[in-house]
């Protein structure tokens, strides 16, 4: 609308300047006229020039006044009047003029007359009485009434080439202060235009902005409730699973024991019973500081128990089905064609032995079955809580059944040591990097229902663990295993390197850290963290703070508690003297910054 406005009030101007200057026009025109006819005679009477000088002008005063020049300069009309005044005494000065003239020629007549009468005549050489008073005689000077007429005629003249000059200039002049004024508004109007334009389109990005902001908190919101929800549910599941496993652990049980029964013997019936009751109370209650001590097997290995428990039945070892199950959620989660990973095994004669050479899951089943019998059958195994042997049962079954020869020859049967040791004599032999899994009994035993009941737990495995390091030096493999190409301080790196060969790093139980202050972090930030008079258990992360002067807060040092008594913590230290050392110290020792509680 402001647009239009300023459009039709430029219109409007235009137009009054056009009606301005055809009045100009036409004032030039009639003073042109009047010049011309004044020049060649036109009006005979000495009056009439005048008379039509000033009528003319009147006439142009008038259409000027009438085309509405008034509008645009005041200054032209009162150039107007002032030429009218000076029209008025120069025609009160005519009207004198011709009154003294008229009676100079009576008296001159009467002179004459006079002279007539009396016979007195003008001779040569004197002055003669002309009644011709227009008439000039050289050097002679003119009549004062005549010149001040010719003087009043170009007085007009000038006045009315002057009066058009002012009325043009004011014309011009009002035009162009109307064009800039116009010019300005128009500007004014464009510069508050784009100005509203930007506050606009500013407001519009604000808005825009508060808008995006509030979409992206509300999906942050709801991101974070989806994600509590889906926390919620994994937990909901988990215990429900705990649950079932516990229900389901009570039916092996019982299977177990009427197996017993059949089997004869009061003895066998009260320890199967035992590991019934034990067996669901640490699935259902869980064991020592930890949450969960029962890890849960997938459903995918769930799925397979009608199988399990054919081909168990089948080759005599009905009262192992958790076991069954325990390896084969430690061998592939109950996924692939070959779940209980038979191929390689002796048992296996129609397919290829490598790797997930067997393309049928109910055959790989079948020869995992007798393979884990012909293990327990190896190892002396005499019942499902037999776990010492249980322990050297699993490991043949990893290593092959030559590993539970040669452990009973020489050790009198399982430990973690002798079964690093007998991986690196084969690696060696072979030719390999390494050989088979040597934590295989533990990553395998989380996930049997009566294994946390009758071992020190989870976290004893680390402790087995970091036992069999002592004495080693320099802080290799420790350090180049976690990734450095030369030396470092090691102490971290030990503890993580124990971790890893627990299978503590996959599960999320214990972070892999080379750093102290970063153990402390995530130990904190996950709600494991107990202060430096705690008591510890078998398997917690002891840091320590050797500032001098009292502690500053840093960790410069870690290792394992192997276990607490009558008020003395006993651990095991990477890079204590650039070596693996047992150490101990009183409880609430100065020099302890505190616990990382891992929840295994």
């Amino acid at each position: 609308m402001a647009d239009i406005k300023t459009r039709d009030a430029v219109k409007g101007t235009i137009k009054t300047i056009d009606k301005a200057a055809v009045a100009s026009q036409r004032m030039k025109n009639a003073y042109a006229k009047t010049k011309d006819k004044a020049e060649q005679g036109y009006y005979a009477d000495e009056n009439s020039s005048v008379e039509y000088a000033s009528d003319r002008v009147s006439r142009a005063a008038g259409r000027v006044r009438d085309e509405g020049i008034h509008q645009f300069n005041k200054q032209g009309q009162k150039s107007v009047q002032t030429t009218r005044e000076n029209i008025g005494k120069a025609k009160d000065k005519l009207s004198d003029f011709k009154t003294k003239r008229a009676m100079k020629a009576a008296e001159q007549k009467k002179a004459q007359q006079a002279a007539e009468q009396t016979g007195s005549q003008i001779r040569h050489g004197t002055a003669s009485l002309s009644p011709a008073p227009d008439v000039l005689v050289k050097g002679e000077a003119p009549q004062t009434g005549a010149g001040q007429l010719i003087k009043t005629r170009r007085q007009g003249k000038k006045t009315v080439k002057t009066t058009a000059r002012n009325a043009e200039k004011a014309i011009k002049s009002t035009a162009k202060g109307t064009v800039k004024t116009t010019e300005r508004t128009v500007k004014t109007a464009q510069a508050t235009s784009k100005a509203a334009i930007k506050t606009i389109e500013q407001t519009a990005k604000t808005a825009q902005a508060a808008a995006k902001a509030s979409v992206k908190a509300t999906q942050k919101a709801a991101q974070a409730a989806r994600a509590t929800a889906k926390a919620t549910a994994e937990a909901t599941k988990a215990s429900v699973k705990a649950t079932i496993s516990a229900v389901k652990a009570i039916i092996a049980g019982t299977k177990a024991l009427i197996t017993a029964l059949i089997a004869g013997g009061w003895i066998a019936i009260v320890i199967i019973l035992i590991v019934v009751l034990l067996g669901c109370a640490v699935s259902l209650f869980g064991g020592g500081s930890s949450s969960t001590s029962y890890t849960p097997v997938s459903a995918e290995v769930e799925a397979y128990e009608p199988l399990i428990q054919k081909y168990a039945k089948q080759y005599g070892i009905p009262e192992y089905v958790e076991l069954i199950k325990a390896v084969m959620m430690q061998e592939s989660g109950g996924r692939g064609l070959d779940p209980m990973q038979a191929a390689e095994g002796s048992f296996n004669t129609r397919y290829p032995h490598e790797p997930n050479g067997i393309q049928d899951p109910e055959y790989s089943i079948e020869c995992g079955v007798q393979e884990l019998k012909a293990a327990l059958i190896s190892a002396e195994v005499q019942n499902p809580i037999d776990m010492e042997r249980i322990k050297l049962a699993l490991q043949g079954y990893n290593f092959g059944n030559g590993y539970i020869t040669w452990a009973k020859s020489n050790y009198g049967g399982y430990s973690y040591a002798n079964a690093v040791e007998f991986s690196t004599m084969q690696a060696a032999r072979l030719g390999w990097d390494s050989y088979g899994d040597t934590q295989y009994p533990a990553h395998v035993l989380r996930y049997y229902p009566y294994g946390r009941a009758f071992t020190s737990g989870g976290n004893q495995a680390i402790v087995e663990v970091a036992l069999t390091q002592l004495g080693n030096e320099g802080g290799q493999p420790y350090w180049s295993w976690y990734g450095f190409d030369g030396r470092v301080e090691w102490c971290a790196c030990f503890v993580s390197w124990c971790a890893d060969q627990c299978g503590y790093l996959d599960s999320g139980i214990i972070p892999k850290f080379s750093l102290c202050s970063d153990g402390v972090d995530w130990f904190s930030g996950n709600g494991q963290w107990q202060g430096k008079d705690y008591e510890p258990k078998a398997g917690d992360i002891i840091f320590f703070d050797w500032s001098k002067n009292g502690q500053d807060g840093d960790a410069d040092h870690v290792g394992i508690v192997e276990k607490c008594e009558n008020g003395v913590v006993y651990t095991v230290e990477g890079n204590s003297g650039d070596a693996c050392r047992q150490n101990s110290y009183p409880v609430g020792y100065y020099e302890i910054l505190g616990y990382g509680c891992p929840r295994y």
